[in-house]
């Protein structure tokens, strides 16, 4: 058995995802733009309201999206997806919900909330 050239120690080697490329870039496009439309700066923090007064929490995607806080065209194209674009887009709409500033994520702690 031949020896790598390359030792990697893997107690601390960090994991790096592969890339994937989208599949349905039009209906990907028009997901995404509804997650950074909820998300800019401007509009989050009613973005955030809904979510709450629906009784939602915020991280759960699917639920979000289902309830038509996103767009009923959004949601549309989310089914339509193939299974790795819409991971892709769970993933994306998952850090976009990181990213928001801490004083508007402990105003709404409630849907920020794991309990």
């Amino acid at each position: 058995m031949a020896q790598s050239q390359f030792q990697v120690d893997r107690t601390t080697a960090l994991f790096e995802r592969p890339a994937m490329t989208v599949v349905d870039q039009a209906g990907f496009a028009v997901v995404k733009h509804a997650i950074e439309e909820a998300f800019a700066p401007g509009k989050v923090e009613k973005f955030l309201r809904s979510v709450g007064q629906a009784g939602l929490r915020i991280r759960e995607f699917e639920m979000v999206l289902g309830a038509g806080k996103l767009g009923k065209e959004a949601a549309a194209e989310y089914a339509k997806l193939p299974d790795g674009d819409q991971g892709q887009v769970r993933e994306f709409y998952l850090a976009s919900v990181e990213k928001v500033e801490m004083p508007l994520r402990d105003k709404y702690f409630k849907i920020y909330a794991y309990y």
